[in-house]
């Protein structure tokens, strides 16, 4: 291999590494009840402090649903399910951007039948511990729904 391919695949297994353990540590707290298993260290190491929805969306979201959001994150092909299409939520919904249910998507507070055994991770609860306030959660539930609008395809 030149020095130029060998930089190229040792980046992108890094990146594959570091993608598939945000994945395992996102997927083990959305199987464990988040109020009785996961402990303040577990829901810590997860945490970013940042209150933007962007920020927010690729801390928790791209792995799965891409940094584009069309659902080719590089975990995407270790899911059994497929993975959606976030651009096109307004489309599918008549093109109107649906935010109260997204909101209830993203918090658990709704379940999806494609999700089936809650394979995607409940972030409100983990949202809420980054404060103990629980407003600041909402506010970041709130402003995760609005970016995931920002980028729906016109």
């Amino acid at each position: 291999m030149t020095r130029r391919t060998t930089g190229t695949y040792l980046f992108g297994s890094i990146v594959w590494t570091g993608a598939l353990l945000v994945c395992l540590g996102a997927g083990r707290l959305a199987q464990e009840p988040q109020s009785k298993s996961a402990t303040v260290d577990d829901i810590q190491r997860h945490l970013i402090h940042s209150v933007e929805g962007q920020d927010l969306y690729r801390a928790y979201c791209a792995s799965c649903h891409g940094l584009n959001a069309t659902g080719n994150g590089p975990v995407a092909p270790a899911l059994k399910a497929v993975v959606p299409d976030l651009t096109t939520i307004s489309h599918r919904n008549g093109g109107i951007f649906p935010r109260p249910r997204i909101r209830k998507i993203i918090a658990g507070d709704d379940d999806i039948i494609s999700h089936g055994s809650r394979e995607m991770p409940i972030w409100g609860p983990i949202f809420h511990q980054v404060e103990q306030d629980r407003d600041w959660g909402l506010v970041r539930l709130d402003n995760l729904a609005k970016y995931l609008e920002s980028i729906q395809k016109k």
